[in-house]
């Protein structure tokens, strides 16, 4: 994923709900429940954790029980004083107080109540990419002071957590994509690969295929350790796969123990009716919040949906030239929610006049903003009829709007139009398969259209012509397409 060029806006819940969700989660809520509970008694070691003897009240404040209990109230005690619900007071006495935060989660805007669980997201981010604290113990160096031999770890800090970092990435832009799953789970075996297997790349090696079911393990505790947090709602994986894996790990070793080394076995393919089986995820609306809070805090361009609403309608019809039709539809509803709808078609088509190279995706993103305003909208298409670049687009808007006494274009005018409206297609779409198609049909209704089309005074003539050679199949008609091409870059000067 490139911080150079903008991802696809994300459709963002409102703040207040936001606000509501972040503080019902278990990650905030314990957290919150344990600074609140904290007082003159209350001691911390040395790193600022609640020393151990403190550690069963802490858990019953909670209502934990069951082996696990110490540890997630340590956990929610840690997020209490990264997040600044909770202060040390004195670090050699081990005193503790209530946090100046703390009273923001009552009496805060939604926003102070986002920013303390950004803060606390952070936390158990960091938590997630560390390993299983077994393995840690096992990395131990005791005779170097009790520090963590990483060497022996095979653990990479920064690698891992750049690779959830990379993981997240791909959720947020598989959730915000006009062809993702939208609101729908991924399944984790799509994931995994999605960081692993080249797009490219036809049938997967064993090799590959062995890294992406590793990731899959990895990324199912880190689910797991995520999904308090609010930022997902995950299914995780089969415990019966899991235990028939390591039993066909356990067989496959004893067989290799007796016959030697050999070739292992190919992976097969997962069955689409069990897939959930191997485990499933979504981003919450807090997730994607968070998330995108994340991204553009790295320097991505991460938009939201209604980020122009305020904005201009030169800032509209540029900021939405790289929008998929269902977000352009969103943020142009917002925008025209917030003006009177015969100045709003004013300032679209005032907007869309332009002769530099994104003008005419400009006049299509107006053309279609204005579809939206409707009739309202007819006093300001007739007063662009004379207009040489938008009266085309006037009469078109007209006539589909059932309008009466629309002039009929010149011939001048419907070229230029055509030219435009293939540009704009070019610029929205690239060599899409519905280019193609109007290109053939442009070829195919206007005899002689190539011995015209090149005189048409549009700086991008020479441009659509040469595109028509490529998308024509029609080897005959392809070759008028670059000959007309030619011509028109020849009279421009080019």
């Amino acid at each position: 994923m490139s911080d150079s060029s903008p991802l696809p806006p994300v459709r963002l819940t409102d703040e207040a709900e936001l606000a509501r969700a972040a503080l019902s989660t278990p990650l905030l809520s314990r957290a919150a429940r344990l600074a609140r509970w904290a007082g003159p008694d209350t001691r911390v070691d040395a790193g600022g954790g609640l020393v151990e003897e403190q550690l069963p009240a802490a858990a019953e404040v909670l209502g934990l029980t069951g082996d696990d209990a110490a540890a997630y109230a340590s956990e929610a005690w840690r997020v209490a004083v990264d997040t600044g619900l909770v202060e040390i007071t004195d670090e050699e006495a081990g005193t503790v107080a209530a946090g100046e935060d703390l009273a923001l989660l009552t009496g805060g805007s939604p926003h102070d109540v986002l920013g303390i669980w950004l803060g606390a997201l952070e936390a158990v981010l960091a938590d997630a990419s560390v390993p299983d604290l077994d393995d840690l113990v096992d990395a131990m160096d005791l005779e170097n002071g009790g520090e963590i031999d990483f060497s022996q770890l095979e653990w990479d800090p920064e690698a891992e957590a750049e690779f959830l970092d990379g993981v997240l990435g791909n959720l947020y832009l598989l959730s915000v994509s006009e062809d993702g799953p939208g609101e729908g789970p991924v399944p984790l075996p799509a994931l995994a690969a999605s960081m692993i297997v080249p797009g490219d790349m036809g049938e997967p090696s064993n090799d590959m295929l062995e890294q992406v079911s590793d990731a899959m393990m990895r990324l199912d505790d880190q689910f797991r350790l995520l999904e308090p947090a609010g930022l997902v709602e995950y299914q995780p994986v089969d415990e019966a796969l899991m235990a028939d894996a390591d039993a066909d790990a356990d067989a496959d070793a004893d067989a290799d123990d007796a016959a030697g080394p050999g070739v292992a076995e190919p992976v097969g393919p997962v069955d689409d009716t069990d897939v959930s089986r191997y485990g499933m995820v979504r981003l919450t609306p807090l997730g994607l919040y968070g998330l995108r809070a994340r991204l553009l805090e790295a320097g991505f361009d991460a938009p939201a949906v209604g980020d122009l609403a305020d904005k201009g309608a030169d800032a509209l019809l540029d900021g939405t030239a790289a929008y998929g039709p269902r977000a352009v539809r969103a943020e142009t509803e917002q925008w025209l929610s917030r003006r009177e709808p015969l100045a709003a078609a004013r300032e679209l088509l005032a907007a869309a006049r332009g002769s530099d190279p994104g003008a005419p995706l400009r006049r299509l993103r107006c053309q279609e903003a204005l579809s939206l305003v409707g009739r309202a909208a007819e006093p300001a298409l007739r007063e662009v009829l004379d207009d040489a670049e938008l009266g085309g687009l006037a009469r078109v808007w007209l006539t589909e709007h059932g309008a009466a006494d629309v002039p009929a274009p010149s011939e001048a005018m419907i070229f230029w139009l055509t030219i435009d409206t293939v540009a704009a297609q070019l610029a929205a779409e690239g060599n899409s398969e519905e280019l193609q198609a109007l290109v053939e049909g442009l070829a195919a209704q206007h005899d002689g259209f190539f011995a015209a089309a090149w005189r048409v005074e549009h700086p991008a003539t020479a441009d659509v012509l040469e595109a028509m050679g490529r998308l024509h199949p029609d080897k005959r008609v392809a070759k008028e397409a670059r000959k007309a091409a030619f011509k028109a870059r020849s009279a421009q000067g080019g």
